[in-house]
C-alpha cells in the first residue's frame, strides 16, 4: 500500500468516511498566507523542485541546520543539485516532524510520487520532478487551480499599490480570488524614527497633513478604503505580546506627537500608543464589515549573528512567553466592544500552554448582533504549532470551552505555492478525532450532523464568517 492513502493518517473507520467522502472533496479558502500577487500575475514557470522546495522555506531550513548541513546548502550558493541532496538527507532525519508529512503528501499530490524521498533516490525524484515542472501545470496558476483553491488572502502593507491584485481581479480567466489583507506592522512600529518616516510616506500618498493623532487616523482610514476597494475583507497584526493600557485623547494624542517627531517612548507609553491604535483601527474594520486577526507570541531574529547575515524571516525566530496575557487580551476586547468598535476577530496564539486563555477569552466576547455564529473565533495552531499535536490541541481546546462546529478553519500561512497540501493534513486530522470520539461513544454517529461538521469547518465557515 503506498504511503499516502486515504487511511493516512486516520485510524477511526468514521473518520476515514468523513475524510474521503466529505472533508477531501471540499474547495480551498486559503485566508491568511504569503503568497506575491505579482508572482501569481506574471505566471511565469518555475526552474526546478529546488526552487519551488527550498527557496524561502525557513521550516525546512532551521531542519537541515539542525541535521548538521552547512549554510551554503541551505541559502548560499551551492549548486540546485547539492541544496536539493541536502534536504533528502534531512528528510531521512524528520521521523515526527510534520515537514516529513508535508514533503510527501506534495510529491503524491503534485508529482503523481509515492517514493519516500531519501539520500538513496534523490537523484531519481529531482530528475521525475524536474521534468514535469517544465510543464503548464506547474506555473502558479494552475498549481492554484490544481489545489482547488477558491480564496487567496495575502498580506500586504498599508501603503501597497495593490496593483497586481487588481489586475488579477480584472483578468477573467483566472478563476481564483486572489484578496489583499490588510497587514499594519509599519502602524506599531516601535522605532521612532522609522515610524516618523512611515507617517511621511503616509503623509504623502494620502494628501494628509499628519500632525495630530486624529490626522493620522483620518490618514489609515483612507488607506482601509482603498484595500476595501480592492476587495479585501481581512486585516492582520503580529505583536509580540498583547498588553493593553489605557490613555485619555489628551494624552494619547500627546504621545503621537512625540513619536511623530521622533521621539522614543517608554515602554508604558509606547502600550497606551498601541493600544489606541488597535482600538482605532478595529472601529475601521467594524464599520466595513472586516475580520481582525492577532498573530502574537513570536519573538524573531533571535540569533543576530545570522540576522545581519541572511535578514528577517530565515529561520531564527521562537515562540514568546507573557505574564498577565489573560488580563491583556480581555482588556484589548473589552475596550472595542464599549466603543462598539469590536469586529470579528480571529486570535492565534504562538505559546500552545495558552491555548485555553484564548478560548476562554473568546467565550466573553461572543454575539449575535451581526448575524454571524462565533464571530470572536480561536485560529488553528499556527506556526510551531502547525504539527498533528499542536492541531489537535487546539481543536480539543476549542471544542472544551466552545463550539467546534462554528471554528473557520485552517489556512496555510505560507509563501509556497505547493503548501495546499496542509490543508489535507489538517483535513485528515479533524475527521480522525471527530471520529474517535464517535468510536469512544462520545457523540453519535449521526451523518447528517457529522457532515455539517465537518463541511463547515473545512469550508463553509469561512465563506459565511469572511464574506468575500
Amino acid at each position: 500500500m503506498d504511503f499516502i492513502n486515504d487511511r493516512f493518517m486516520i485510524e477511526s473507520e468514521v473518520g476515514v468516511r468523513l475524510y474521503k467522502d466529505i472533508a477531501a472533496q471540499l474547495p480551498i479558502i486559503d485566508y491568511h498566507c504569503h503568497l506575491d500577487a505579482k508572482e501569481i500575475y506574471e505566471n511565469k514557470s518555475l526552474e526546478n523542485i529546488t526552487q519551488l522546495w527550498l527557496a524561502g522555506d525557513h521550516y525546512k531550513w532551521r531542519a537541515m541546520r539542525a541535521n548538521g548541513i552547512a549554510e551554503r546548502y541551505i541559502t548560499g550558493d551551492a549548486t540546485a543539485e547539492e541544496k536539493f541532496k541536502a534536504w533528502a538527507e534531512t528528510v531521512e532525519a524528520s521521523f515526527g516532524n510534520p515537514l516529513y508529512h508535508w514533503t510527501h503528501l506534495e510529491l503524491n499530490k503534485y508529482f503523481s510520487c509515492n517514493e519516500m524521498l531519501s539520500s538513496e533516490n534523490w537523484q531519481e525524484i529531482m530528475q521525475h520532478c524536474n521534468q514535469q515542472i517544465a510543464g503548464e501545470d506547474f506555473k502558479p496558476r494552475s498549481l492554484i487551480a490544481r489545489s482547488n483553491v477558491e480564496v487567496i488572502c495575502t498580506t500586504d502593507a498599508p501603503l501597497d499599490s495593490l496593483e497586481y491584485h487588481r489586475l488579477l481581479q480584472q483578468d477573467s480567466t483566472f478563476k481564483t480570488r486572489v484578496l489583499p489583507t490588510f497587514r499594519p506592522d509599519d502602524v506599531f512600529e516601535p522605532d521612532a524614527n522609522v515610524f516618523a518616516r512611515f507617517v511621511e510616506k503616509l503623509a504623502a500618498l494620502t494628501g494628509h497633513d499628519i500632525r495630530t493623532f486624529a490626522d493620522f487616523s483620518a490618514a489609515l482610514a483612507q488607506r482601509i478604503d482603498w484595500f476595501h476597494e480592492s476587495g479585501c475583507r481581512i486585516s492582520d497584526h503580529g505583536p509580540v505580546t498583547i498588553e493593553y493600557q489605557a490613555a485619555d485623547e489628551q494624552h494619547v494624542n500627546a504621545l503621537f506627537s512625540q513619536k511623530r517627531g521622533g521621539k522614543a517612548l517608554t515602554g508604558l507609553e509606547s502600550a497606551q500608543l498601541t493600544s489606541a491604535i488597535f482600538v482605532m483601527l478595529a472601529k475601521e474594520y467594524k464599520q466595513r464589515g472586516w475580520a481582525m486577526q492577532i498573530h502574537f507570541g513570536a519573538i524573531r531574529s533571535n540569533n543576530s549573528k545570522m540576522h545581519q547575515q541572511l535578514g528577517i524571516n530565515t529561520g531564527f525566530d521562537s515562540i514568546a512567553d507573557q505574564s498577565n496575557l489573560a488580563a491583556g487580551l480581555n482588556q484589548l476586547l473589552d475596550a472595542m466592544a464599549k466603543v462598539d468598535a469590536l469586529p470579528k476577530t480571529i486570535l492565534y496564539n504562538l505559546n500552545g500552554s495558552y491555548n485555553d486563555i484564548v478560548a476562554t477569552t473568546i467565550a466573553n466576547f461572543q454575539s449575535g448582533d451581526d448575524g454571524v455564529k462565533s464571530p470572536i473565533q480561536f485560529g488553528s495552531g499556527w506556526w510551531f504549532n502547525d504539527t498533528r499535536r499542536g492541531m489537535e490541541n487546539q481543536l480539543n481546546s476549542l471544542a472544551d470551552q466552545g463550539l467546534l462546529m462554528h471554528f473557520v478553519g485552517m489556512l496555510t500561512d505560507s509563501r509556497s505555492l505547493v503548501s495546499y497540501p496542509r490543508h489535507d493534513y489538517f483535513r485528515r486530522i479533524l475527521c480522525n478525532l471527530i471520529g474517535s470520539w464517535v468510536d469512544r461513544g462520545e457523540i453519535p454517529d449521526n451523518d447528517r450532523i457529522l457532515t455539517r461538521m465537518v463541511r463547515n469547518i473545512c469550508h463553509d465557515n469561512a465563506v459565511n464568517y469572511f464574506r468575500f
